[in-house]
């Protein structure tokens, strides 16, 4: 079988023909070998022993920035009156909303049908449960005595004391302890088919062990798949409505305040599509350099690359709206505090991190407008760095900018954070990044059984306008029996 270039440019689209969103050998065998191959290696590439040891040793410096907090106490942090969120409440909503990118890709477009999402899903899933789990740490650590966090579970105890379901930090438990939960049973559930591929290629007896227990038995019978995609799309549908229900939940921790520049209602859809906005910007930061570490051009195709841009342009979009109704609403308002508030952000002591923000989020998105931009990989990367650093900063000009200056003047003060704070959001990040290294090792970072079925030697995307011949630009080949030989490597 003749082999497609891996440069072959497939995000042109001709009328009433199909761009193949496979390229090169879309043979069962051939995809199964690509991905399987990543994690069956003896020994990982240097690069990744090397980021490894990076992120291991940022991790280890998160792990003695808890210790030291949690021996001497939030006093370690610049929190002052009237700042009493900093770096910890910032740093929980950013690592909470790269995680909507994985459910949205997941769950959203899988119930649009939108067969793009195939080969970059399972990294995208994966990705929220590693800033989830980084997300938790911070909401369970700004208390002030995280010994007693359990107090927020509604057990019965000799105390009689129970949660405050009043309180916006018990929102956030049970929104993102559920959301973490949803996320997981999805991503694990469809990687069964998968963690069966590898069970069925293990050399040794460990693997075999441990890759069939994660498998729970598949053997990709009629019954099993009938179950498997029931599964799969109930779970997506329960998926959904968390997106747009788990950044409104935390968007409450600031609209449910008396705070200028809080207390407003745009809040929940703000947050959402900035959510989403950070999520998209991250799987880009993410995949655009292991795409070319492992060499996965022809599954991760320019296609999705310009997908994934187009969905950075229009959430910047509305990211941009969101601050220019904010200055809008708090000058129709007439109130005279709303309207200091964002006078405030754009000329006060924090301007230049409001400007920063602005420029990441609604000025450098714009180049992606140009197809060129769209398309080529070092300039997705640059762009999608600058918005993951925007989106910090976002929430940093939320907290900090509107805590620093609220209704009397004599209440003011200006928050600087320390060096412990700094090293907290740096270890963040090493956590992040061991968890998704470690995930990129040892299990399958793309969805064998899912790009296998929207290939079109699959018979899926066979028709009178979409059989092999239709799809443009296609170099010939040999016919293949789909149910042939390579009909095992389905599973």
């Amino acid at each position: 079988m003749m082999s497609q270039p891996a440069i072959w440019d497939n995000s042109h689209d001709q009328p009433g023909q199909r761009a193949p969103l496979v390229l090169g050998d879309d043979s069962f065998a051939a995809i199964t070998e690509r991905v399987a191959s990543i994690a069956e290696r003896p020994k990982p590439p240097r690069w990744w022993t090397v980021t490894f040891s990076i992120s291991l040793a940022l991790t280890v410096v998160l792990l003695a920035m808890l210790a030291y907090l949690f021996t001497v106490g939030v006093g370690v942090w610049g929190l002052n009156v009237p700042v009493a969120w900093g770096f910890d409440i910032t740093n929980f909503v950013f690592w909470v909303g790269i995680g909507h990118a994985g459910t949205l890709i997941s769950a959203i477009l899988f119930l649009f049908r939108q067969k793009w999402r195939t080969s970059i899903n399972r990294f995208a899933e994966g990705m929220t449960i590693f800033a989830v789990i980084c997300a938790g740490i911070f909401p369970a650590i700004h208390t002030g005595r995280p010994w007693f966090d359990y107090w927020l579970f509604p057990y019965p105890n000799q105390m009689q004391m129970w949660p405050n379901f009043r309180s916006p930090l018990m929102w956030d438990v049970f929104a993102v302890s559920t959301y973490f939960t949803v996320s997981l049973m999805f991503w694990y559930v469809g990687m069964i088919p998968d963690l069966a591929t590898l069970r069925d290629r293990a050399k040794t007896k460990l693997r075999q062990i441990v890759y069939g227990v994660l498998a729970l038995g598949w053997r990709g019978s009629a019954r099993h798949w009938h179950r498997y995609e029931r599964v799969y799309l109930l779970l997506a549908a329960l998926a959904t409505p968390l997106v747009l229900s788990v950044h409104s939940v935390v968007s409450f921790d600031f609209a449910v305040s008396q705070l200028p520049g809080w207390h407003a209602t745009i809040f929940p859809p703000y947050f959402v599509a900035g959510a989403i906005f950070s999520g998209f910007a991250m799987v880009l930061t993410l995949l655009i350099p292991i795409r070319k570490a492992f060499h996965l051009e022809e599954l991760v195709t320019t296609r999705h690359l310009d997908n994934m841009a187009k969905i950075l342009l229009a959430t910047s979009l509305m990211v941009g709206y969101a601050y220019g109704i904010e200055f809008f609403t708090a000058w129709y308002s007439g109130n005279h505090f709303e309207a200091f508030t964002f006078y405030n952000r754009a000329l006060g002591p924090y301007a230049w991190a409001y400007w920063i923000m602005v420029f990441c989020n609604v000025v450098v998105p714009q180049i992606f407008w140009f197809k060129k931009a769209r398309t080529t990989p070092w300039i997705l990367l640059v762009g999608s760095l600058l918005v993951n650093v925007g989106m910090w900063f976002e929430r940093f000009v939320i907290v900090v900018t509107t805590l620093s200056r609220d209704f009397l003047p004599g209440n003011w003060g200006i928050y600087k954070p320390t060096w412990v704070e700094l090293l907290t959001l740096a270890g963040s990040f090493g956590l992040f990044l061991t968890l998704f290294l470690l995930f990129l090792r040892f299990l399958p970072m793309v969805a064998m059984a899912e790009v296998k079925s929207v290939v079109p030697r699959a018979g899926l995307e066979r028709g009178p306008h979409r059989g092999h011949g239709q799809y443009w630009g296609e170099i010939p080949h040999q016919h293949e029996e789909i149910l042939g030989g390579e009909n095992h490597d389905r599973r």
